[in-house]
Formats: C-alpha cells, sequence, structure tokens
C-alpha cells in the first residue's frame, strides 16, 4: 500500500497534493479578505500587530498569531464564524463535546465532505468499504454522528444509529461516579441491531466499544461485522490488546485521534515494532508534538510532548491550539508521507487545567 493509498486519497480530494506553505498563503487570502473572511477574523485583523496577508509567507509564520485560546471560540457567534465567501450555501453548526469546559461551536459547508472522501479512500484501501452502517455514536450536534452518515451516503448504504449524549454521561461521571444506567441502556440498543440489522461496520468510540466487549453476551467479532470503526477517546496498550485479541479476531479495526476542531488523524499500523501511529492529512491541518515547556519547540521523533494543532480549513481557521492530549512524535509512514502522533494520552499535570479531565464513554 505504500504510496498508493495518498495518491488515491489525492485524487479524491486534489488539495492535498497543494505544498502547506502555498496552501496556508491561500487560507490567509480567504480568511482575511473582506469579500471572503469570517466576521470573526475580519474583526480580530485590525488588533493581530502584524497583517496576515502581507507577513505570512507560510506555515511557519503563523507563529506570528501566539497561541489560539480558545474562550474566543466559546464565546464566538455561529454565523460570525461562516466565512462570507460561502455566502448563500447551505451550513451547519457543530459543537466540540464539552469536555474541558462549555462547548465551542463551528461551522460545516464543505469539510465533512473532504473527511468522508479520505475516509473513505482508508476504507477502500482496505478492502471494508460499502454495507451497511451502525452508528453508536454521538449525535446531535456533534460532528461524528453527521460524518459517518455522510460516509455511508457515498455508497448508498444503510444507517442504523443508537444516539447517546456524551455530556450528560460526563456529568453522571463528575456527579456520582458512575454511568452503568446509561451504558447499559446504550448496550442493549447496539446488541438489538447488531443481531437484527447486521450491519457490516460498526462506528463507535473505543471507551464504548470496551463497554460493549464487556456487557454483549457474546464476542464483538460474532455478530458478522467486516469493521469496527473507532474515534474519540483513548484505551490503554491493555485494553487495546485485548479488544484485539478476544473480541475483534477477524474484524478490522481501524481507530482515528482527532475531535471536531481538527478532523481526523488517520491510524496506520506499525511498521516493524513502533506501535500505531495516527496521521493527519496536511495541508487541512497540522499536529505538532511540542515541549511541555516551550509550545514553540517540536521534540524529536519518538519524544513525548503535548500536541498542538493548526487547522486551515476554508470552514474553519484556528492556529497554534494546545490540545489536551500528549503524544509521542512519530515519522512518516509508508501509508502517509507526513509526521504523526503515537501513544497518545489525555494531558495531565498537576498544574494544568486539564487535570479533572473526564472522558466517559465518548
Amino acid at each position: 500500500m505504500t504510496g498508493v493509498l495518498f495518491e488515491a486519497m489525492c485524487d479524491r480530494v486534489p488539495e492535498l497534493r497543494t505544498g502547506l506553505d502555498e496552501w496556508t498563503r491561500r487560507m490567509m487570502r480567504w480568511h482575511f479578505s473582506p469579500a471572503t473572511g469570517s466576521p470573526f477574523w475580519l474583526g480580530r485583523r485590525a488588533g493581530l500587530g502584524f497583517d496576515p496577508l502581507h507577513d505570512v509567507g507560510g506555515f511557519a509564520d503563523l507563529r506570528l498569531f501566539g497561541l489560539f485560546d480558545k474562550e474566543e471560540l466559546r464565546r464566538a457567534l455561529a454565523r460570525d464564524l461562516l466565512p462570507r465567501g460561502f455566502r448563500g450555501r447551505p451550513f451547519r453548526v457543530f459543537e466540540t463535546g464539552g469536555t474541558t469546559g462549555p462547548p465551542c461551536r463551528v461551522v460545516n459547508v464543505s469539510r465533512l465532505d473532504a473527511d468522508v472522501r479520505i475516509y473513505r479512500t482508508l476504507l477502500e484501501a482496505r478492502g471494508v468499504a460499502g454495507g451497511d452502517v451502525l452508528a453508536v455514536t454521538p449525535g446531535g450536534p456533534h460532528a461524528y454522528g453527521h460524518f459517518v452518515e455522510g460516509l455511508a451516503d457515498s455508497w448508498h448504504g444503510a444507517v442504523f444509529a443508537v444516539d447517546f449524549d456524551p455530556r450528560w454521561v460526563k456529568a453522571e461521571l463528575r456527579a456520582r461516579g458512575e454511568a452503568d444506567a446509561y451504558t447499559a441502556h446504550l448496550v442493549a440498543q447496539t446488541e438489538a441491531l447488531l443481531a437484527a440489522e447486521r450491519p457490516t461496520l460498526l462506528f463507535t468510540t473505543p471507551r464504548l466499544l470496551l463497554a460493549l466487549a464487556m456487557r454483549l453476551p457474546k464476542p464483538v467479532s460474532a455478530y458478522g461485522l467486516r469493521a469496527v470503526c473507532t474515534g474519540g477517546t483513548s484505551c490503554t496498550p491493555a485494553e487495546a490488546e485485548y479488544l484485539r485479541e478476544e473480541q475483534l479476531q477477524g474484524v478490522e479495526w481501524i481507530d482515528t485521534y482527532g475531535n471536531t476542531l481538527v478532523g481526523h488523524a488517520l491510524q496506520a499500523e506499525p511498521v516493524g515494532t513502533s506501535s500505531r501511529s495516527y496521521h493527519l492529512p496536511p495541508p487541512f491541518a497540522v499536529l505538532t508534538v511540542t515541549d511541555p515547556g516551550d509550545p514553540w519547540r517540536e521534540v524529536a521523533v519518538g519524544e513525548r510532548g503535548r500536541v498542538r494543532a493548526t487547522t486551515l480549513l476554508e470552514d474553519l481557521f484556528l492556529p497554534n491550539l494546545l490540545e489536551r492530549d500528549s503524544a509521542v512524535r512519530t515519522g512518516p509512514h509508508p501509508w502517509f508521507p507526513w509526521d504523526g502522533v503515537a501513544d497518545v494520552r489525555p494531558w495531565r499535570d498537576a498544574g494544568n487545567e486539564h487535570g479533572d479531565e473526564v472522558e466517559g464513554v465518548s
């Protein structure tokens, strides 16, 4: 699959062939030109202390923006986030899960379509695209469920859905330390659909996949699934080994790392003794693993640090956002010719704002 997967993705999404510096300049023109930019960024241009249209010559110059403060996004009105270049086009508003505070809102016009085309190419390369889909994912304002629907629509598959509210689960965990009744409710609905409809693909989160493995009357692999696709939360190496060895024999397990703000970093299989890595396709977004004491210094390949993300989409521009995760930086993979991250964990430090983070089932 060396090189072939990336070329297939580029055929579906030609923008992936654009150099990062060129794409950065293009996004500066889009987001900071009066005719196409959003009120959110146009209103901030005068106070930046530099001119993005003239002073940003490439990706490295995005450091001029400093670190992005999520509070700005939390306070923004959704319509102020919509670029004027999308005037007259339909759009949707998606929200983050609210893990570390009130949810952030973003708009979607074209990004979900690109996500679908890229991910479908990955499924086709692994021989598991097509068929009916069971989505045990957050729905409503959350992008994940809408992404799964778009994916199934791309090959005219049926979508069976079990909805859950991740914010309710996290509230239950914070208040009572458990959400067993709610999890049992989700598992019961999932088991009924797996048994009756025999979908080809199951989409869910790693934490809920573990709950299914522990509570279903038979192994997950016994329901005729071709693949299980997960994203959203982390699981330990021991938990992952249990799922692969005891629950997913003969079933492809495709995981992603990411969130509503940065998109999907695609999982690559280990090479030699390396662990699984996740690669986010530039130029749409870039993950940088940074020194915990210096967010502008990238660590060496093989070292652990805190994840800094930059999103460069027509729908959304977010420069230099420190994520709530730590990871090990990896080099390029034969499938993906760009750096990745591995062994992703929640960022926990006695002095950081995410020390009380609750992942729940989402």
